[in-house]
C-alpha cells in the first residue's frame, strides 16, 4: 500500500517562536520526527504579534503575498512570513496579517482577556494557509491540524477546496488538545465562514452558541482521524469522535508518540483508499 509521503502541519504555536506548552512542543518536534522518517512537511503558524521577527530571522516571501482575503464583506491583504529551524532543517511558514495579528498577542491580550474577533482569527488563518499551499503547487497527502484555531481547515479542505489538485486527495487528521476558549463566538459566525462551496447544510450542525465543543465538533464532522493530544481533553468531543466510526489515535505518552503518530498516518490514508 502507497504511504502518505507528504504531510503538511497546521499548528497554533510552535516553539521558540512561542514560549514553551504541550502543544508548541508538538509543533516543534513532531514535524522534524516525522521528516527524519522520510516524509516530506510544511510547517504552518500564525505570525502572533508576540514573535520577535529579527531575533527569529523571519522575512517576508514577496511571491506568496500579495492576495486579499474578503471576511464579512472586508478584504484583509494575506502576508506570508517565512523562518528557518536550522537544527531540524525545517522551514516555518507564518500567516501574517495587520490586523489580525500585527501587534496582538496570540489568542488573549496582556491581561487573559479573549480577543473579541478570534472567529475571524481563525478564518483567516485556516483560509490563508490553503491559499499558500495552493500558491506552492504542493500536494500532501495528510494535513495534520493542532488547536481550535485551525479547526475550520478541515471543512473547506473538504468542501471549498476539494477540487483544488493541491487537496483533492488529501486526509485530514485533527489533533484535540486540552485548549480552550471560554467566550462563545460571535452570532454571525457561521455567514462570516461561508464560502464558495459550502452550504448552510454543511454547517447545519454548528449550532449557536458556538463556544469551543462546537467548533471542535465541526473539525471532527470533517476530518478522516482524531487525535486524543493530551490526557484530559474535552470529554464530549472525544466521545463525539468515537462514535464517528473515524479512526481515534488514543492517548499517548511523548515517548511512544512520534511513532504512533507515524503509524496513524498511514492507517487514515489507507483506510480512505480502501473505499
Amino acid at each position: 500500500m502507497t504511504k502518505a509521503n507528504k504531510v503538511l502541519f497546521i499548528t497554533q504555536e510552535i516553539t521558540p517562536y512561542v514560549s514553551e506548552s504541550e502543544m508548541s512542543l508538538v509543533g516543534r518536534n513532531l514535524p522534524q520526527a516525522i521528516q527524519e522518517k522520510g516524509r516530506e512537511i510544511r510547517t504552518f503558524m500564525p505570525k502572533w504579534g508576540n514573535i520577535n521577527e529579527r531575533r527569529n530571522q523571519l522575512h517576508e516571501v514577496i511571491r506568496l503575498s500579495g492576495m486579499n482575503l474578503i471576511i464579512d464583506d472586508t478584504d484583509h491583504p494575506l502576508i506570508i512570513k517565512v523562518a528557518s529551524i536550522q537544527s531540524a532543517r525545517m522551514q516555518v511558514y507564518f500567516i501574517d496579517n495587520d490586523d489580525y495579528f500585527q501587534n496582538r498577542l496570540q489568542t488573549t491580550d496582556e491581561n487573559g482577556t479573549e480577543y473579541e474577533d478570534n472567529d475571524a482569527r481563525a478564518i483567516f488563518y485556516a483560509r490563508g494557509v490553503l491559499e499558500t499551499v495552493k500558491k506552492l503547487r504542493w500536494c500532501p497527502d495528510v494535513i495534520h491540524c493542532h488547536g481550535w484555531m485551525t479547526a475550520l481547515a478541515p471543512l473547506y479542505i473538504k468542501k471549498a477546496y476539494k477540487d483544488e489538485p493541491s487537496f483533492r486527495d488529501a486526509k485530514v487528521v485533527f489533533s484535540l488538545y486540552e485548549d480552550d476558549f471560554k467566550q462563545s463566538f460571535h452570532a454571525d459566525f457561521a455567514s462570516k465562514l461561508m464560502l464558495k462551496g459550502i452550504t448552510k447544510k454543511d454547517i447545519a450542525n454548528l449550532k449557536t452558541p458556538i463556544d469551543y465543543t462546537a467548533l471542535c465538533k465541526l473539525a471532527v464532522d470533517y476530518s478522516d482521524g482524531v487525535i486524543q493530544q493530551n490526557e484530559h481533553v474535552n470529554e464530549d468531543v472525544l466521545e463525539y469522535a468515537r462514535s464517528s466510526g473515524k479512526p481515534v489515535l488514543d492517548y499517548q505518552t511523548p515517548e511512544n508518540f512520534t511513532e504512533a503518530c507515524n503509524d496513524f498516518y498511514d492507517k487514515v490514508w489507507e483506510a480512505e483508499q480502501k473505499k
